[in-house]
């Protein structure tokens, strides 16, 4: 579970990763929302809950206040994914405006952020040799 503050940003997000949104609870009396997603692989399809999701919390705001900025550990660590090719992963993520904080320089591993700032990393499934622009792109932020 990781707590968001935009849940709409953050959704579209993963999806660009291509996970998808198998369910949503919208609790009126605790004041959130839950969002789960998954890969296509682990969603099942008989109706069941996936084999395994993300689950995005929105503590919606005080009434007439804003929402709570989330810092450090009080969101998350990080999520790894495994994707069939890393390059174009990266390259989908980089047109829709979103920072490659660790490039995939050795065809294996990246890092980037969700709108909320946490960090995600995508490990290459099998192996694919260096190549630029990867390979000489420097990394930008933390990650």
């Amino acid at each position: 579970m990781i707590r968001v503050s935009d849940p709409d940003a953050t959704v579209r997000f993963f999806e660009l990763l291509g996970l998808k949104e198998t369910r949503r609870f919208d609790n009126e009396k605790g004041r959130f929302t839950l969002i789960f997603l998954a890969a296509p692989e682990d969603i099942a399809e008989n109706g069941e809950r996936a084999q395994a999701e993300v689950e995005l919390t929105y503590n919606w705001p005080p009434e007439g206040g804003s929402g709570e900025a989330y810092a450090g550990g009080r969101n998350f660590g990080h999520l790894a994914y495994r994707v069939p090719d890393i390059y174009a992963t990266c390259q989908r993520l980089m047109d829709a405006g979103v920072t490659i904080n660790r490039p995939p320089r050795d065809g294996h591993m990246a890092f980037v952020r969700t709108p909320d700032n946490i960090s995600i990393e995508l490990l290459q499934d099998g192996y694919l040799e260096p190549a630029e622009p990867w390979a000489s792109m420097p990394n930008t932020g933390e990650w």
